[in-house]
C-alpha cells in the first residue's frame, strides 16, 4: 500500500503541468456547454410553455430526442455525422453537444420553476397594465430563476462530470489525457486515481460556489 501511494504521487507530480493544462480546457468545455444550455433550456422552456400547440411540439421533440439518446452519440453525431455539410473542431463539436444535451435538463426546470410561481402574480402585473412579456421579465422569471439555483447547481456539476466523454473526438481534456498517461506508464490504477481526484476537486469547487451564491440570495431575499 505504501508502494502504491508513492506510486499515485509520482504521476501527480510528474504529470500536473499536463493535468492543469487539460483542467483549463474540462473547464472551457464545462462553462461554453453551461452558457449554451442555459440558453436552449430557457428558450425551450418558454416555448413549451407557450399556448401554441406547434411551438409546444418543437420543445417536445427536442426534449425528448435530446434526453433519450446518450451523449456520446450527440457528441460523436457532431463531430463525425455532419462533417459532410459542417465542419467543427473537435472542442466545438463537444462543447455544443454539452450545451444542447444540458438543455433539454435546463429547459424542464425552468419550465417546472416557471409554472411553481403562484398565477397571481401574473395577474397582478397584468392588473398593473405590463404585458406578459413584461411581466415574464419582470416578475415571474426572476423568483424562477431564484427556485432553479439548485437543480441547476446539480445540473451544472453534471455537465462537468460529462465533459470527460469528448475524449472520444481527442479533445484533450483529463479523461482523454489519463487514458494516454495510463498507456504510456502501464500505471492505469495510479492515474485513474489521479484524475479522479482532479474531478473531485472541480466539483467540491464549484459546489462551493454554488453553495456561496445561494446563501447570497438568502441574504437578498431577508
Amino acid at each position: 500500500m505504501p508502494e502504491t501511494f508513492y506510486t499515485i504521487v509520482d504521476v501527480f507530480t510528474r504529470t500536473l503541468s499536463g493535468f492543469l493544462d487539460a483542467a483549463v480546457v474540462t473547464l472551457q468545455l464545462t462553462a461554453v456547454g453551461i452558457v449554451l444550455g442555459c440558453l436552449l433550456g430557457l428558450f425551450f422552456a418558454l416555448l413549451k410553455l407557450s399556448k401554441s400547440k406547434p411551438l409546444q411540439l418543437i420543445a417536445n421533440i427536442y426534449i425528448t430526442i435530446i434526453r433519450g439518446t446518450p451523449l456520446i452519440v450527440q457528441i460523436v453525431f457532431l463531430y463525425y455525422g455532419i462533417a459532410e455539410f459542417v465542419t467543427l473542431s473537435n472542442f466545438q463539436a463537444g462543447a455544443i453537444a454539452l450545451g444542447v444535451h444540458s438543455g433539454a435538463y435546463i429547459a424542464e426546470i425552468f419550465r417546472g420553476a416557471i409554472q411553481g410561481i403562484d398565477k397571481g402574480q401574473s395577474e397582478a402585473s397584468s392588473s398593473l397594465g405590463m404585458t406578459k412579456t413584461q411581466s415574464m421579465r419582470r416578475i415571474i422569471f426572476p423568483q424562477a430563476l431564484k427556485r432553479s439555483i439548485p437543480p441547476l447547481g446539480n445540473q451544472f456539476i453534471i455537465t462537468l462530470k460529462d465533459s470527460s466523454l469528448v475524449y472520444v473526438i481527442g479533445v484533450a481534456e483529463l479523461f482523454s489525457l489519463a487514458n494516454r498517461e495510463a498507456a504510456q506508464s502501464f500505471k492505469p490504477f495510479e492515474t485513474y486515481v489521479v484524475v479522479g481526484l482532479y474531478y473531485l476537486v472541480l466539483v467540491m469547487i464549484f459546489t462551493y460556489l454554488l453553495h456561496l451564491y445561494e446563501k447570497k440570495l438568502d441574504v437578498d431575499k431577508d
